[in-house]
């Protein structure tokens, strides 16, 4: 077949919703979208355990340690899975995480905010995976299918943590009055980097449009984000509390709230390596991986010893 034939031949495949999969004949162009987009939602799943992290030994509970534990630990999983699909497009973990610990990879711009209280652990989990939820809800029908197939467990795990994060706030917001503030202090300050996690305005994302031809992405950034606000606007009510944005009101011609002007500038700063964590979360990221050397040595070598056993059973 030429070009142009197993062009129409894949992109008929996706307009019947028919997913492609790793032997699958793809373009480059999706093959590298694909892996630039899974291979950075695993880098953020892992550096994601981070921030999270940092508060589980001083959790105010035995309960809130446990939930917390079991949280970063979903997102351990979340990143294995991801890993996985990835290397199905033709990559190698090593080279994966390699590029992350050198920098060269992205991951979301959100994990580079520092936790300062343990209210943070309820913002990121109603606004961070709330924000996370509408955009992996609609990768469950992306188009490559080890993807899709991924998303699958992990968008269950996420609306747990969502409401975990909701119902920490929700606590905090019901008691004293130091325990209120935190709470408002903490929602002030995850907002507008929440918003900013959707990615680029729609008239800057260069990939928009073609990931939504071959159906990667479902909807815009813009989409996405607007439906984030609709939803948090409503959700903030049961918390008595409010968001740190005098513009946001009901607009009945468009039935949907306008909201303020994003700060692109310190978008943009974050994501180019200068934001308040960029830093320290590299760090640690690489710190962690060459104190984790000897573990990842052991399972190789229990591994080896373990297929030697099974060859000489079978010989």
């Amino acid at each position: 077949m030429s070009l142009h034939d197993l062009e129409k031949t894949f992109q008929d495949k996706i307009d019947k919703e028919i997913k492609i999969e790793p032997k699958d004949w793809m373009p480059e162009a999706y093959r590298k979208t694909n892996l630039r987009q899974i291979s950075q939602h695993a880098h953020s799943e892992i550096v994601g355990m981070l921030p999270e992290g940092n508060w589980i030994t001083r959790a105010p509970s035995l309960k809130r340690k446990a939930i917390l534990i079991a949280k970063v630990q979903d997102e351990a999983g979340h990143g294995l899975y991801l890993y996985s699909a990835a290397e199905t497009l033709g990559t190698s973990r090593e080279q994966m995480v390699e590029d992350l610990n050198s920098g060269k990879a992205k991951y979301s711009s959100i994990f580079n905010y520092p936790t300062l209280t343990w209210a943070d652990m309820g913002a990121v989990g109603w606004l961070v995976d709330g924000a996370a939820i509408l955009n992996q809800v609609m990768l469950c029908r992306t188009s490559y299918g080890p993807y899709a197939r991924a998303m699958v467990r992990i968008c269950k795990e996420e609306s747990f943590h969502q409401r975990q994060g909701f119902e920490t706030l929700l606590v905090l917001s019901k008691g004293t009055k130091e325990q209120k503030a935190m709470c408002q202090d903490a929602i002030n300050r995850w907002w507008w980097p929440s918003l900013m996690m959707f990615g680029p305005k729609d008239s800057e994302s260069t990939n928009s449009d073609q990931s939504i031809k071959w159906k990667i992405k479902r909807k815009t950034n813009d989409e996405l984000r607007q439906q984030f606000v609709d939803m948090i606007t409503e959700q903030i009510k049961l918390l008595g509390m409010t968001l740190p944005d005098e513009s946001i009101r009901w607009n009945k011609q468009r039935n949907h709230y306008d909201f303020g002007e994003i700060n692109w500038d310190e978008f943009w700063s974050v994501v180019k390596g200068n934001g308040p964590c960029n830093k320290q979360r590299l760090e640690a990221k690489n710190k962690d991986h060459q104190e984790g050397l000897w573990v990842r040595k052991a399972a190789l070598a229990y591994a080896e010893k373990k297929r030697l056993r099974v060859t000489v059973k079978v010989a």
